[in-house]
């Protein structure tokens, strides 16, 4: 592999969000966006019994993942032909408020229900629903400040699985993966800023990353990853990535000016060299294959689900600048990875959650347990001594890791 090029950073875009705590978790792929909390001094051992269950709730059929600020936890479900926004309590699971809106189940070869994720931000919860429903919420009160429909009011197509990406807030634009490369609204109004075509989009997150004195936002779309000017939309470069289904669902990884994308039905990854024009694929691979929750980058190695719902899956972790698989754990179903304090937090697709410290050598659990049953695909949250974990059905279980 060539040298790299001086290197850019990604960065992170919340100076004007209000959380209550260094811990919480508001949005996608937590504070940083890259999957990794800064907490430590929670439990990574548990007795025989298993870790304390603080606390369940059932919030409806559906993938989406939490988020945690200011002491509450915001997920969505469906049930009885609506989709429900649901504020819970984050110590006690008692609901403090619930929105729902008609919405269609959506079970095309999986259980369906919503699978992007509420985004927190000063003061406000921002949602969108598979057909395109965008609300935004005073967090508080659960009171609906502004809602428009992108499909039925801009025209965009919904994709198969339906709309999947989480909301992203960029200074005053709140940015969705809609359409060929993104819309952006007024986070204020959810007026259009700007715009992409009315095309198919994939199902990722945008994911903001610093490029010289601009600010790239990555996205998966129907056949490829591409890059816009976050403040115009303006397209600054594209890969084509063609993947069975045109599921390009995990969000890129982002290492200086490396980018590792990564999608499933046996396409594989690659890692990007970002440039001065068009990025260079300097390495391309079946060695991991992402079908739908990212990889989490530390230590120059990347830990993620390898395989498809169809097939046998395995936890893997690869080096990241290679490619190389340094080790490979069967893993029972889909499951999700999140990193803290240099432990993997590894929730299996049939409800079995690991603890295990982050190495290359091998895979190691200091603590598990079956905390639910049934499929759970959906990423495991760890805020403010709690991981919060969800099945399909909606079951959701807060277990307590704080130490006494």
């Amino acid at each position: 592999m060539k040298r790299p090029a001086p290197r850019y950073s990604l960065i992170v875009l919340l100076a004007a969000a209000t959380v209550a705590s260094a811990d919480d978790w508001p949005h996608w792929r937590g504070p940083n966006r890259n999957g990794i909390s800064a907490e430590t001094g929670w439990l990574d051992t548990w007795p025989a019994s298993g870790p304390p269950i603080a606390w369940k709730a059932e919030v409806g059929v559906g993938f989406s993942s939490f988020a945690v600020a200011n002491g509450r936890v915001v997920t969505i479900g469906y049930a009885n032909d609506q989709d429900s926004v649901v504020c819970l309590d984050a110590e006690k699971g008692t609901v403090l408020w619930r929105h729902s809106y008609d919405a269609d189940l959506g079970n095309k070869f999986f259980e369906g229900g919503p699978t992007s994720t509420p985004t927190v931000d000063s003061g406000r919860v921002y949602t969108i629903g598979r057909e395109g429903d965008v609300f935004c919420f005073d967090a508080a009160t659960g009171k609906v400040i502004w809602t428009v429909n992108l499909q039925k009011d801009g025209g965009y197509p919904v994709p198969a699985w339906g709309f999947g990406g989480s909301p992203l807030v960029f200074e005053n634009l709140l940015v969705l993966n809609v359409g060929d490369a993104g819309v952006a609204l007024d986070k204020a109004t959810g007026k259009v800023v700007w715009k992409s075509a009315a095309t198919e989009p994939g199902y990722s997150t945008p994911l903001p990353m610093k490029r010289g004195d601009e600010t790239h936002l990555l996205l998966g779309s129907a056949r490829s990853y591409v890059a816009v000017n976050a403040r115009s939309g303006r397209e600054a470069w594209r890969v084509k990535w063609v993947t069975q289904y045109n599921v390009n669902a995990a969000d890129p990884v982002v290492d200086g000016d490396r980018v590792f994308i990564s999608t499933g039905y046996q396409k594989g990854c690659a890692l990007l060299q970002l440039g001065k024009s068009e990025p260079e694929i300097v390495v391309q691979s079946r060695v991991l294959r992402t079908q739908m929750n990212p990889a989490v980058l530390e230590g120059g190695h990347l830990y993620a689900v390898d395989g498809d719902t169809t097939e046998k899956t395995a936890l893997k972790c690869v080096e990241f600048a290679s490619g190389t698989e340094k080790w490979s754990r069967p893993l029972t179903g889909s499951g999700a990875v999140t990193i803290a304090d240099h432990r993997l937090i590894v929730l299996g697709g049939t409800g079995e959650l690991m603890i295990a410290p982050v190495s290359s050598e091998s895979f190691t659990p200091t603590a598990r347990a079956n905390v639910l049953t049934g499929k759970c695909w959906t990423v495991p949250v760890l805020a403010n001594g709690r991981i919060y974990c969800r099945n399909a059905e909606g079951t959701v279980v807060c277990v307590d890791v704080r130490k006494k």
